[in-house]
């Protein structure tokens, strides 16, 4: 049996059972929309537009949404590929391809590629930026 605590919920006064941190994590979790939320360092309103969107579909027990292990996976790949500055059509070919569906991997390579080349881009333009703005500070400073 898992070892769960109760808390307030982020979303209503009614309390809540939480799975324990996620080191203790085995096969059968489940977490609540706030666990994720402190986990991954998301809002609330973000894990329900990934819902929205149908990049992660939590079960419900009445109003409150349980996500599985493998939505906890899906939800680290979706934040990796935020970062990374894919869209979310890129981010759902990314899942896909994580999750074994071959479909989604040449599409992801290609724009990964093409994601490699823009950040490289943006790097020179930054690099150029800061060699500016250090330029007119050590002027500023003299």
């Amino acid at each position: 049996m898992d070892a769960t605590i109760f808390e307030p919920s982020i979303e209503s006064s009614a309390r809540q059972p939480i799975v324990a941190a996620p080191e203790a994590l085995r096969d059968g979790a489940v977490f609540t929309i706030g666990d994720l939320s402190r986990e991954f360092g998301i809002t609330l309103r973000a894990l329900r537009f990934y819902e929205d969107k149908g990049l992660i579909a939590p079960r419900r027990d009445g109003m409150t949404r349980l996500y599985s292990e493998a939505d906890r996976k899906r939800l680290a790949v979706i934040l990796k590929g935020k970062h990374l500055g894919f869209t979310l059509s890129e981010i759902r070919a990314l899942v896909a391809a994580h999750e074994g569906e071959g479909a989604g991997l040449s599409l992801s390579r290609d724009r990964c590629l093409a994601q490699i080349a823009q950040l490289e881009r943006q790097r020179v333009e930054i690099d150029t930026a800061l060699d500016e703005l250090k330029a007119i500070a050590t002027a500023l400073a003299a």
